[in-house]
């Protein structure tokens, strides 16, 4: 198998662009020789100088990712942008997308918005490019306006906004992964025509990702095996997006922005189990699966200045978005173990449903005389899902029809009390309703949660340089849909511990959390900072996936429950400057630093290691870029690093994750002021991603580890304005 591309595996659309690029564009050094005109002095401000100097205003902990850092490393996905930002984990193996974490806590703890909404249901960071963001901004702990729904805190995506004066942007980008070529397209233009402004963005991509892993399983009541997968998946992807803006007077403007997504995926595999005692016995399956996801939304803003220091701001938005998924497995022979199950088994599993989401919120801001800020706001939300499936040919695997109904009313205060002191108060209420009807049950479950929260600046230094901050704040995490009303799934594989029944509960109740947050900034020249943050939350009815066996059916179920308290606390560490800031006659190399370390403890679990799901001890990353003199050329890396944990997650269950390296580098030579070649290594040392389940009972024991392959993918892309 090849790792590498040849010379011939470069598509020949994209070697005739490059050429045309290279030729009809004027060169790098024919620029340089133009003659000099004197304009006299000229100031320029850079923007990350700009994000820097929002992050130091925020009252509430802000940071600020602009365009300019996020095309720098020129990452293919925005889960590669994200993962090098202080505090942010992704899971799954390198390079494979997966949820979002900050502070290393598990799905939902984490808010993710767009463009200050909630993510539409089924809509994921994964589907969108870097090209499609503007900015990106996290907040550590929550604010009235953002929402409570944020333990670990909030990560707010701004689709990209319209520039009148500037080029439209074409990036061709051709990679190889593992002897797999794929190919991506992206185009962003703005428009110039009046009145309207706006931009308008268009992502395509035709991308293959080959999977390879490796299962061996121990245990005391099935005979013990190993099994081993490989697949090819190929997705074809257009993403569309625009931002349209109108301005009129006294203040008014509608802001609209319509999304379109479009995906097809294909997945074509195979799976073998042998025994690895007794007398051998072994089977063989092929999968063949597939999906189809389309999601079509609007939304909206309305902005209109009622007086010199009032605003009101309505945004509404509505959408759909469907889902089609069918897995096949054929090809079993039926062999059994001495246990008398089948090692695999033939059937399908199919999932279609529609989601149907509207949203409408209202927010009033005033400017008061003496400083105050006062925004109120009132949110309504509701989603309803249709869903129809057939698992594993299961007679009882039924259709889901369910709806979720939210409403929240928030107010807040942010004021400066003395040129030192800036302070912040915020109180919302949030209700959360969940209907769901499977097999002709309903299942409700209704929550309700009031959030204070404060935070508040010190700024010793009259220059600004330093300051420090503070936050205390309430925060929750709802079940989600699926974790209350989920059809009951049985496993295609050997019922066992670690390969149970999948079901949900509709008793469970949120988790609330009470955190507080001390962090000391020092702002430098040159969008430079050092920054240290101490964070502590303490969890009640914590939430967590639990294996039992049903004495009535003889099968292992695994289903959320509320499982008792936790607490969680962490240190952040952050570095940003240029190395000859520090260090005289270095090299003027931007460096970029971050740490995080991670304790945190579930109290009704017995340990060590009864840590919070996939949470690492640490995260950190460390990556430079530097022009070089003299040339046309900007290298740059990224070293991103999770060690290996243990997590005791009952008395009788622990998981076990494998320690992740990611190594990206790149370079860009500018073929002109308009154009330019990238070159980007991803996952430069690939490391084997090891993962693993534990059972332990007395006399019973069952482990499973999983080692899955993973693999550098190379990247030449031709960025240009045109």
């Amino acid at each position: 198998m090849r790792e590498f591309p040849s010379s011939s595996s470069v598509t020949p659309l994209l070697a005739h662009l490059l050429a045309a690029g290279c030729v009809t564009m004027p060169t790098w050094s024919s620029a340089q020789t133009a003659p000099a005109t004197d304009l006299g002095r000229i100031e320029i401000r850079s923007n990350r100088n700009n994000d820097t100097e929002v992050r130091r205003e925020s009252t509430a902990a802000k940071i600020v990712i602009g365009r300019e850092e996020i095309e720098k490393q020129g990452d293919a996905t925005l889960g590669e942008v994200l993962k090098r930002l202080p505090g942010v984990t992704i899971g799954g193996a390198p390079g494979r997308g997966g949820a979002i974490r900050m502070r290393g806590l598990g799905g939902g703890y984490t808010q993710i918005l767009l463009d200050g909404e909630r993510m539409p249901p089924g809509f994921s960071v994964d589907q969108l490019t870097p090209e499609q963001v503007e900015k990106i901004e996290i907040l550590r702990a929550p604010t009235a306006e953002t929402g409570a729904r944020a333990i670990a805190g909030t990560i707010n995506i701004v689709l990209r906004e319209g520039q009148k004066a500037a080029p439209d942007d074409l990036k061709l980008t051709h990679s190889v992964e593992h002897g797999h070529a794929s190919s991506q397209v992206n185009w962003v233009h703005n428009l110039q025509t009046e009145p309207i402004s706006g931009t308008f963005t268009l992502s395509a991509m035709d991308t293959y990702r080959p999977e390879e892993s490796t299962t061996v399983t121990e245990s005391s009541q099935i005979t013990d095996r190993v099994r081993e997968a490989s697949s090819l998946g190929h997705r074809k992807a257009v993403n569309a997006n625009a931002r349209l803006q109108w301005k009129g007077e006294q203040g008014r403007s509608l802001t609209l922005t319509p999304f379109v997504v479009y995906s097809e995926y294909d997945n074509r595999g195979q799976i073998a189990v042998r025994t690895t005692e007794g007398t051998p016995v072994s089977d063989a399956v092929q999968t063949q699966s597939g999906s189809r996801f389309t999601m079509a939304r609007l939304n909206g803003q309305w902005t209109e200045k009622l007086t010199a220091d009032d605003r009101l701001d309505v945004r509404f938005g509505a959408g759909q978005t469907t889902y089609d998924y069918r897995l096949d497995q054929t090809g079993a022979t039926g062999a059994t173990t001495g246990s008398g199950q089948a090692l695999l088994r033939n059937g399908f599993e199919t999932q279609n449903f529609v989601d149907k989401s509207y949203s409408l919120n209202g927010k009033w801001s005033r400017a008061l005389d003496n400083g105050h800020q006062i925004v109120s706001g009132l949110e309504l939300e509701q989603v309803h899902r249709d869903e129809q499936g057939n698992a594993a040919a299961s007679e009882d695997a039924g259709n889901l029809a369910a709806s979720t109904r939210r409403w929240a009313i928030y107010t807040q205060d942010e004021f400066k009390i003395n040129p030192q002191w800036s302070a912040y108060g915020g109180l919302r209420y949030e209700n959360l309703l969940t209907e769901g009807t499977v097999n002709g049950v309903l299942k409700h479950n209704e929550s309700s949660v009031l959030t204070p929260l404060l935070h508040a600046v010190f700024k010793p230094d009259p220059q600004k340089r330093d300051q420090i901050r503070m936050s205390l704040t309430r925060s929750y995490k709802t079940p989600t849909l699926y974790q209350l009303v989920a059809r009951y799934v049985p496993s295609l594989g050997e019922n066992s511990w670690t390969q149970a029944d999948r079901t949900g509960n509709p008793d469970l109740k949120p988790e609330l959390a009470t955190g507080v947050d001390i962090a000391f900034e020092r702002y430098l020249e040159q969008g430079g900072m050092l920054s240290a943050n101490v964070f502590r939350r303490n969890i009640s009815n914590l939430i967590r996936s639990t294996t039992s066996f049903n004495a009535t059916t003889g099968r292992y179920v695994s289903s959320p429950t509320n499982v008792g308290n936790a607490i969680t606390e962490g240190v952040e560490l952050e570095a940003k400057f240029r190395l000859d800031q520090w260090v005289a006659g270095a090299l003027p190399v931007d460096l970029r630093a971050n740490a995080s370390f991670f304790h945190s403890k579930v109290q009704d679990v017995l340990g060590p290691n009864n840590r919070l799901d996939q949470q690492p001890d640490m995260t950190a990353n460390l990556g430079g870029d530097y022009r070089l003199r003299g040339l046309p050329l900007t290298l740059g890396g990224n070293v991103n690093w999770n060690p290996a944990y243990d997590t005791r997650r009952t008395d009788q269950q622990w998981a076990y994750q494998g320690a992740k390296r990611v190594v990206d580098v790149y370079g860009l030579w500018r073929l002109s002021p308009s154009a330019g070649l990238r070159l980007t290594v991803s996952n430069l040392t690939p490391l084997d991603y090891i993962t693993g389940s534990t059972f332990r009972n007395g006399q019973q024991y069952e482990s499973a580890t999983t080692t899955a392959h993973n693999w550098r993918n190379i990247q030449l892309r031709l960025e240009m304005k045109i």
